[in-house]
């Protein structure tokens, strides 16, 4: 059991969506929602029972006071937000239907936080006591403030002996948008991680070498030649997803540590509600038995579980309760009474 809180460091956003499967040209209204990849994870370990803080700047402004109150609200300590003039980072979402695939449209550039520096944010404060730092490959991706926030806070966790999660989060859009150099970039920040959530496809993009996901001694390869490029990394966690339309999907999960390995049966997901904050989801479950110290099939088994029943609810933030993930069936079931 590794005791502390569960730091989370990124920028929370404003999801913007038509109502219903409606798209952008067909909408007259837009629902709000508070998110953020960072954000949803500390969120849903909060409602698992962690002590969760998040690290972030939100802009002096009725909507960053809004996502401020959602996640507190959701139970995560909100003592480490920075708040400074500025925009809002948001996204515009058409949710799929049937074979028409959802889409995402980025409107973030500026933000309060990707213009921050970083002794704006109190980051070695919210690291003492803690017991892991959660960040992505985001932060980075949002221009060169954003490499200079993620270099700090990889610092500050190296200064207090904090151990690091490192979830890919692959955005292109994001990446593209600047002169970047996303494989450099993002080798120095896993180089410091001991827990990476990422694929074959991420390790491949790190290497520079074509890896294939089709089965399991392959994607084992991959791991390997990551913790052989990598020494300080001791877990890799990952899902495959294979989609058959919009509200119907197949996912497995998988995590391999360097003594060990399990990979889970593929399940159905059906009635999918939003897609969204699925792969935080996963996240947070795997962290929810990595700080217990669980093995591999209990991190994977519950990961899956949390990501799946995510599906189900609308919004970034998954709010699971540990009963209700312990109920879980990859077959649903009745009502609970």
């Amino acid at each position: 059991m590794k005791s502390g809180a569960v730091v989370c460091f990124g920028e929370m956003l404003l999801r913007l969506a038509p109502p219903g499967a409606r798209m952008m040209v067909q909408a007259q209204t837009l629902d709000m929602v508070v998110g953020g990849a960072e954000a949803n994870v500390a969120a849903a370990l909060a409602s698992l029972g962690h002590e969760t803080r998040m690290v972030t700047l939100l802009p002096q402004s009725p909507l960053g006071d809004k996502a401020r109150a959602d996640l507190g609200a959701a139970g995560v300590d909100t003592r480490f937000i920075a708040r400074a003039p500025g925009r809002m980072g948001l996204y515009f979402m058409e949710a799929g239907a049937g074979l028409r695939p959802s889409s995402i449209t980025y409107d973030r550039a500026g933000s309060a936080f990707a213009l921050s520096e970083p002794d704006a944010l109190d980051i070695a404060g919210a690291l003492e006591g803690a017991a892991l730092l959660h960040m992505s490959g985001i932060t980075p991706a949002l221009g060169p403030k954003g490499v200079a926030l993620a270099d700090a806070a990889i610092a500050a966790a190296q200064a207090a002996g904090v151990p690091i999660c490192l979830d890919g989060n692959y955005r292109a859009q994001l990446w593209e948008s600047w002169d970047s150099d996303p494989r450099s970039i993002l080798t120095r920040l896993v180089g410091a991680a001991t827990v990476l959530i990422g694929n074959h496809r991420d390790i491949s993009l790190l290497l520079g070498k074509t890896f294939s996901g089709d089965g399991a001694e392959r994607r084992r390869e991959a791991v390997d030649a990551a913790f052989d490029a990598f020494p300080n990394l001791q877990l890799v966690a990952s899902t495959a997803r294979h989609i058959v339309s919009s509200d119907h999907h197949r996912i497995a999960a998988r995590v391999d540590t360097r003594q060990g390995k399990h990979q889970t049966a593929e399940i159905d997901v059906t009635g999918i509600v939003d897609r969204i904050g699925t792969g935080d989801a996963f996240a947070a479950g795997v962290l929810h038995q990595y700080l217990q110290g669980a093995g591999e099939q209990a991190m994977a088994e519950c990961g899956l579980a949390l990501a799946a029943l995510k599906h189900s609810l609308p919004g970034d933030f998954c709010l699971i309760r540990p009963d209700e993930l312990a109920g879980f069936s990859a077959a649903g079931g009745d009502v609970r009474r």
